[in-house]
């Protein structure tokens, strides 16, 4: 269990990991209900095997130019009582044709932000939550895992936080409920824009069958060489940014030290230290499931996988050399300018991490002990990751 700073419902703020709990869909299909009232009928076509596929609708194919429509479509509601809508149009994993494509930029459109410094509405993070309740444990047609990896990326923040079950009252937490505690500490995060909704993939609801298991959906992902660039990219860029919002003695600059019984359960370190464990340990996870997926194969040729996805990456991102108290939100982190191409082994995840890590601590004059602290921790959290799991 690791030590957490304090929040508004509890002593010592000491969260504990929680354990998200597996179920199969019902997938007993005949409808599409879409929001607005509007029905799409299902289509099931011969493939020409043992197997059928399901094909998407005309009038489905309508919402890949319609991101406005897509998010009506999806989202779920406040009590996810329209979470059966999302289910019906993605939860197949046999998708005729180019659908599976088409279906991930129905993804893609409904959950992403409508521009820069456009923070996510509730409709758009309900989205979000919806897709990852409606594909959980789906295996994922083929075509459909890019766009449902940029989904994940466009809510980094929250794709990213590790299970802060009991804290998740619901599927999404609206801007107005973003509120730092006397301690300088938010659940959902650090460094968060004002004005955004936030997905709270923790929340699960037994009544309405919806747990959004991001764990699962990123093994899934993590198959297909464009999602995993797409998942990759998302988790160094937000380094960079997260990296360049710290102190210069590396902590969180929201701190506020408020002593509770005579003392402080935390510090200014506390949550920065838990937000890049858990980075590495994101990073860690991906080259887990490529290695895991070579031996088995799941990825026939790795070497061809590997020069697949760094065809699709971006490129390398470096935090600013001075301390930054913008607040952009998730969107503009996920799509962050590159500083230029990738260097190395780019499946040196550790690597890849580190020489951003150093380099900005070099920049920003670190304290030697803080930097080897923050090494450590990324280090331990990595390997953790790669090899015990």
């Amino acid at each position: 269990m690791r030590n957490g700073g304090s929040d508004s419902n509890s002593d010592s703020g000491g969260l504990s990991h929680r354990l998200r709990k597996h179920r199969l869909l019902a997938l007993g299909v005949t409808a599409v209900v879409l929001a607005g009232a509007v029905v799409i009928p299902l289509a099931v076509a011969d493939s020409g095997d043992d197997e059928s596929c399901w094909r998407l609708p005309t009038s489905a194919r309508a919402l890949a130019d319609d991101p406005v429509a897509a998010t009506k479509a999806l989202d779920p509601g406040g009590d996810v009582a329209r979470l059966g809508a999302a289910r019906k149009l993605l939860a197949h994993e046999r998708v005729c044709g180019d659908g599976a494509r088409v279906l991930g930029r129905i993804v893609d459109g409904a959950t992403r932000s409508t521009g820069p410094g456009k923070p996510h509405t509730v409709a758009q993070a309900g989205s979000a939550y919806a897709v990852a309740a409606a594909l959980h444990d789906i295996e994922l047609p083929a075509g459909l895992a890019p766009g449902v990896a940029r989904m994940v990326a466009e809510h980094v923040v929250d794709a990213g936080r590790e299970n802060f079950g009991d804290d998740a009252i619901r599927a999404v937490v609206a801007p107005d409920e973003v509120q730092l505690n006397i301690y300088g500490y938010m659940w959902l995060g650090r460094f968060l824009a004002p004005g955004e909704a936030h997905a709270a993939f923790e929340y699960a609801d037994d009544l309405a069958d919806a747990d959004a298991d991001i764990e699962f959906l990123v093994g899934e992902l993590a198959k297909d060489p464009e999602a995993f660039a797409i998942l990759y990219d998302a988790e160094r860029s937000y380094l960079a940014h997260y990296l360049e919002r710290l102190t210069d003695q590396g902590g969180d600059p929201a701190y506020r030290a408020v002593p509770h019984k005579g003392r402080s359960y935390s510090d200014a370190t506390t949550w920065p230290d838990n937000d890049l464990e858990d980075l590495a340990d994101r990073v860690g996870d991906l080259m887990k499931y490529r290695a895991r997926y070579a031996r088995d194969g799941t990825i026939p040729d790795l070497a061809a996988f590997d020069a697949s996805v760094r065809s699709h990456t971006r490129g390398v991102f470096r935090p600013a050399s001075e301390q930054l108290d913008t607040r952009p939100p998730m969107g503009d982190i996920a799509r962050r300018p590159v500083t230029g191409p990738v260097r190395g082994d780019l499946m040196d995840g550790r690597h890849q991490l580190f020489t951003v890590v150093d380099s900005w601590a070099e920049e920003r004059n670190l304290p030697a002990q803080r930097a080897r602290a923050i090494r450590q921790l990324m280090d331990d959290a990595y390997v953790r990751a790669l090899w015990l799991r």
